[in-house]
């Protein structure tokens, strides 16, 4: 497993194959609390990816990718090098398989 930091949010362990859904709204919320921080006029991109894993949880069903991948790529034309935002969103990227 490999563990990535967030800066001031923590650590958040990724395995070398998908994550499972728990692991993902926990990356969703440490998003959300480093847009707060770093971009407030950029959380509901954050809240919109918690609620479409949230809505995954419910159903049963696989998130929806389109619609993750539209409020990373919001973040990522913002988020600045260095940034957790950006980290975050890089791991969910490559998590997602994006």
């Amino acid at each position: 497993m490999s563990t990535y930091g967030f800066g001031d949010h923590g650590r958040m362990g990724l395995s070398d194959g998908p994550p499972d859904l728990e692991t993902l709204m926990a990356a969703a919320d440490r998003l959300t609390e480093a847009l707060h921080a770093e971009y407030p006029g950029l959380v509901r991109y954050g809240e919109s990816i918690q609620r479409e894993l949230a809505l995954s949880a419910e159903d049963g069903l696989p998130p929806n990718r389109g619609k993750i991948r539209t409020a990373l790529e919001e973040i990522a034309v913002v988020a600045s090098a260095g940034t957790t935002s950006l980290t975050i969103i890089q791991h969910l990227f490559h998590a997602f398989d994006l």
